[in-house]
């Protein structure tokens, strides 16, 4: 596993998480991100090779170059690597990361209220297969 390519880490469970990953895929045509689940096992592998907490999913996680990201800065960076107006938004980041992660704060802390949660994770499309870490 290439830790020099972006991987993102999401809550396979969140509904918003998984739409995200989804609105990623759609706007990635080069496919440079890879995504894996926080509960699969390589999402733990990789959780546990970062020493972070392997059972609190509040926050998306980037790994790019082998250096973690979490919450905004994580969602910002995440936009560099996507197609059209969508790299701009990266512009984002010269707001205080602190008012940054209240409001992702805010947003992951109702998200399971607000957009539902699944009971199981997301199945990869026959298409979107290749983009997903496994085992």
């Amino acid at each position: 596993m290439d830790e020099q390519q972006p991987i993102i880490l999401f809550d396979g469970v969140c509904n918003l998480c998984n739409g995200a990953v989804q609105f990623i895929i759609k706007r990635d045509p080069q496919a440079r991100i890879s995504f894996a689940s926080l509960q699969s096992s390589i999402g733990q592998k990789l959780l546990e090779r970062h020493e972070l907490p392997k059972s609190d999913f509040d926050t998306f996680i980037m790994i790019e170059n082998g250096k973690i990201r979490t919450k905004s800065t994580a969602a910002l960076k995440t936009l560099r690597y996507l197609n059209r107006a969508w790299k701009w938004a990266y512009l984002l980041i010269v707001i205080p990361k602190p008012f940054r992660d209240a409001i992702y704060s805010y947003i992951a802390k109702n998200r399971y209220k607000w957009f539902g949660k699944q009971e199981h994770c997301m199945i990869p499309t026959k298409d979107t297969k290749k983009r997903f870490l496994h085992e």
